[in-house]
């Protein structure tokens, strides 16, 4: 797996890298800004190597349409109070605006586009849809870096298309996940208990499959514990199955 360091001297190079900004809001404040703070060491690394940096990123599901409750800026505004930088924001993905503010950018700045999932190819089944979009991201950058591990596992535009169509790296967080996941699949330490949670059952039945070969315990809770106990014959109520 590549580093960014395999890049390069990226100097004066322009990065498109895509981030998991999928915060928590009410109305326009961040209710916790986890996954920013954990995209920071990959964005300093860009920064202080000179690179200059178009950020992607989702927030919530718009649906391949503009929705304002759904915008990056709040996003764009801590990102800059985290890293005392000015943080350019898009007002499109892919438009005009977009295209403008990262062709912008001086060594060392970082820009944000709009929330991809705004573009309905992004998450297009259609792979062709996808890599129409694909290309016009490869506009923001001579690189490609994957940061956003939460969503490194979707066949989406701006994760899965884009990485073919550039010499791509894995940013930091994604390296350190992955080979945390490598140890606890390899060769855990015992006794390995899993503790999983979320409401989507489907996302995460290959997940439980794979665990229950390695796991000495696996724990499920949250909203999809209801889809297990109606299975097993047992009422829920009106909880979500």
């Amino acid at each position: 797996m590549k580093s960014v360091e395999d890049l390069g001297d990226l100097s004066g190079k322009r990065v498109v890298i895509r981030c998991d900004f999928n915060v928590p809001l009410d109305g326009q404040t961040i209710t916790d800004d986890g996954r920013i703070k954990a995209a920071l060491p990959t964005l300093e690394q860009l920064h202080q190597a000179g690179a200059r940096t178009t950020v992607l990123a989702h927030l919530g599901r718009p649906k391949g349409a503009v929705d304002p409750k759904f915008s990056l800026a709040p996003v764009a505004k801590r990102l800059g109070e985290l890293m005392g930088l000015d943080i350019k924001l898009a007002t499109d993905v892919v438009g005009p605006s977009a295209q403008q503010t990262s062709a912008s950018l001086k060594d060392g700045e970082i820009a944000l586009v709009e929330n991809v999932r705004f573009e309905k190819g992004e998450t297009s089944k259609d792979e062709a849809e996808r890599t129409e979009l694909a290309k016009k991201y490869v506009s923001f950058g001579d690189f490609y870096v994957s940061n956003g591990f939460g969503v490194v596992h979707r066949k989406q535009a701006s994760v899965y298309d884009v990485a073919k169509l550039l010499p791509s790296a894995a940013g930091s967080l994604v390296a350190k996940e992955v080979k945390v996941l490598e140890g606890l699949t390899a060769d855990p330490k015992r006794p390995f208990v899993v503790v999983l949670g979320g409401a989507k059952v489907a996302d995460k039945l290959a997940v439980i499959d794979n665990l229950l070969k390695v796991a000495d315990t696996l724990v499920i809770g949250g909203g999809m514990a209801f889809t297990f106990i109606k299975a097993q014959g047992h009422e829920v109520g009106t909880s979500l199955v």
